[in-house]
C-alpha cells in the first residue's frame, strides 16, 4: 500500500509540472517520471531484499538445460552464437551473393479478396534496377540435371546416383522447385531482385485485422497450438518452427521500430517486444528450437554449402562468401559444442510416416501460399524469404529420408541457399538480442508487477498519461536506467 501511494502522490505532481508548457519543462517532466520510477522501484526491491534474501544468489539466468526437442543446451547456444555463428553471419550476408534475393512481390491471394498494397513509406521495397544485380544471376540455370530426368529418378530409384558416393557434392545451381513451398522457383516471370541490405526487416506500420489475419490463418488451420500429450512429435515440430519465426519477426520489428515519424526517428520499442515475446516464455523457447533446427539443417549440408559457387562476377566478393561460409559450416568450436542441434531421424516413425509427412508438408504450403495475402511490401518480401529458408531446411531434413530413400540426390537451388542462410542471420540476431537486454527488460517489467500481467501495463500508461510523450520514446529514454537498476535487482 505504501508502495502504491508513493506512485500515485508522484503521478499527481508530475502532472501538475507538465500544466507549463515548453521543451524544457517537458524535460523536467521526464525526468520526475524517471524518479517516480526511481522510488516505486527502490521500495519493491527493499521488499524483495527484505522477504527474500535469497533471491539475490540464484542464477539469473531463465532459459537453462536442453532446448526442448533438441540435443543442445541454451548455454551452449548462446556462447557459441556471440563468438561464432553471429559475427560469421553478419559477414556472410552483406556480400554481393547473399545480398541479392529473387521474389515475386505481385501475386493474388488465393485465400480471400486482396485488400491492397499498404500505402505506408516503410511497407515499400526498393527493387534493385537491373544493372545492380550481379550478372551471373541474369542467366539461365543450364546445370545439373534436366527437369525431365529429375522426374525420371522420382520413379526409378534404382537409376538415382548415391551422392553420399561422389566426393563433389555440388554439380552446379539448377532450378528445382521446392516441395515445401507455395511459389514456383522456376518460374522467373514477374520475379524481381531486390537487395536485401537496402530493405531491411523493421517496423512498417503493418498492423489491424489484416495483419492478424494472416497469424490466425497459419495457426488455427495449418498448426494449431498443441496441448501436451496430445499431438504428434512431427505436428509439434511444425508449431514451434512457426512460432520461433513469429517470435524472431516479433523481435526485430520491435528492435528497429519508428519512434518519430516527423523526425523519422528509430529506437527499440521495449514494451512492444514484451509484450509479443518476453512475458512468454514458450514464445523464447520456440525461438531457439527454430535457430537449432535451422542450424541443423545447414551442418547437414556442409559439404555442399562448402563447394558450392558463389558466383556474382566479383571474384573478390566470392571468394570471401566462400571463405566465410567454409569457417561457418567447419567450425570447430562449433562442432565440438554442438555436433547435433537437432535429430531428425527420430521423426516419420511408423507405418503412418509417410502420409503424415505429406499432410505436414501440406500444411507448410499453406502457410507459404499465406505470403501472398500479407498487404505490406516489405513484410510479404521479407516473410517469403524466411518461409523459403525454413522450407529450404525442411527440405534438407526430411525430404531425403536417410533411411528410405538413401540414393536421392538434393538439389538446391541458388534461391533457396540464399534464403536459409538469411534466416539463420534472422535467428541468430534475434537470440542475441533475447540474451543482450532479455533479462533486463524482463526484471524490470516483471518488477512492476503485483499481479501478472496488468500492473506493468498500468504504470506505463500512468507515466505515459503524466509526461505525455511517446510510450516507445518514453522506453528509449529510460534505456540507461533500466541498465542500472538490473545490477541493484
Amino acid at each position: 500500500m505504501a508502495e502504491a501511494k508513493v506512485l500515485v502522490d508522484n503521478n499527481k505532481k508530475i502532472k501538475k509540472l507538465i500544466e507549463v508548457k515548453g521543451w524544457w519543462k517537458m524535460k523536467w517532466a521526464i525526468i520526475g517520471a524517471v524518479v517516480v520510477l526511481m522510488v516505486a522501484v527502490s521500495l519493491t526491491v527493499k521488499h524483495d531484499r527484505d522477504h527474500k534474501s535469497c533471491h539475490c544468489s540464484q542464477d539469473s539466468r531463465k532459459y537453462t538445460g536442453i532446448v526442448g526437442d533438441c540435443c543442445c543446451d541454451y548455454e551452449t547456444m548462446d556462447t557459441i552464437n556471440e563468438a561464432v555463428l553471429h559475427p560469421l553471419l553478419q559477414e556472410l550476408v552483406k556480400t554481393s551473393f547473399f545480398r541479392y534475393f529473387k521474389v515475386k512481390l505481385w501475386c493474388e491471394c488465393p485465400f480471400w479478396p486482396d485488400d491492397g498494397m499498404c500505402e505506408l513509406r516503410d511497407c515499400s521495397v526498393c527493387e534493385c534496377p537491373e544493372d545492380e544485380f550481379p550478372e551471373p544471376f541474369k542467366k539461365a540455370m543450364l546445370y545439373g540435371l534436366p527437369s525431365d530426368d529429375l522426374k525420371c529418378q522420382e520413379g526409378n530409384q534404382q537409376d538415382v546416383v548415391d551422392r553420399t558416393l561422389d566426393s563433389k557434392a555440388f554439380t552446379g545451381w539448377i532450378e528445382a522447385d521446392n516441395p515445401w513451398t507455395h511459389d514456383d522457383e522456376t518460374d522467373n516471370r514477374e520475379m524481381t531482385y531486390v537487395n536485401l541490405q537496402l530493405n531491411p526487416e523493421r517496423y512498417t506500420g503493418y498492423t489491424g485485422a489484416s495483419a492478424r489475419r494472416i497469424w490466425v490463418a497459419i495457426y488455427s488451420e495449418n498448426c494449431p497450438k498443441y496441448t501436451s500429450g496430445e499431438i504428434c512429435p512431427e505436428k509439434r515440430v511444425l508449431y514451434k518452427l512457426i512460432s520461433g519465426l513469429h517470435s524472431s519477426i516479433s523481435i526485430h520489428v520491435a528492435s528497429d521500430c519508428l519512434l518519430d515519424e516527423t523526425k523519422n526517428l528509430w529506437g527499440s520499442n521495449l514494451e512492444l517486444m514484451y509484450d509479443r515475446v518476453f512475458r512468454f516464455p514458450d514464445h523464447v523457447r520456440n525461438l531457439y528450437f527454430t535457430f537449432m533446427f535451422v542450424l541443423r539443417a545447414v551442418e547437414k549440408e556442409a559439404t555442399y554449402l562448402e563447394q558450392a559457387e558463389y558466383d556474382t562476377g566479383n571474384l573478390e566478393e566470392d571468394l570471401k562468401a566462400h571463405s566465410l561460409m567454409r569457417q561457418l559450416v567447419y567450425n570447430p568450436k562449433l562442432q565440438a559444442a554442438c555436433p547435433l542441434p537437432f535429430d531428425e531421424a527420430k521423426l516419420w516413425q511408423g507405418q503412418s510416416g509417410p502420409e503424415l509427412k505429406l499432410e505436414i508438408q501440406k500444411n507448410f504450403k499453406n502457410i507459404s501460399a499465406l505470403m501472398d495475402c500479407v498487404g505490406c511490401e516489405k513484410c510479404r518480401l521479407w516473410g517469403k524469404l524466411q518461409v523459403l529458408g525454413l522450407g529450404t531446411a525442411l527440405k534438407i531434413l526430411f525430404s531425403v529420408d536417410g533411411k528410405n530413400q538413401q540414393n536421392q540426390p538434393l538439389q538446391l537451388q541458388r534461391n533457396e541457399v540464399i534464403a536459409l542462410v538469411n534466416l539463420l542471420h534472422r535467428l541468430s540476431e534475434s537470440v542475441k538480442l533475447v540474451q543482450d537486454i532479455g533479462p533486463s527488460v524482463e526484471q524490470t517489467m516483471e518488477g512492476f508487477r503485483s499481479s501478472p500481467p496488468q500492473q506493468e501495463t498500468r504504470v506505463w500508461q500512468r507515466i505515459r498519461q503524466a509526461v505525455c510523450i511517446n510510450q516507445s520514446s518514453l522506453a528509449d529514454t529510460l534505456i540507461p536506467f533500466f541498465k542500472a537498476l538490473k545490477r541493484t535487482l
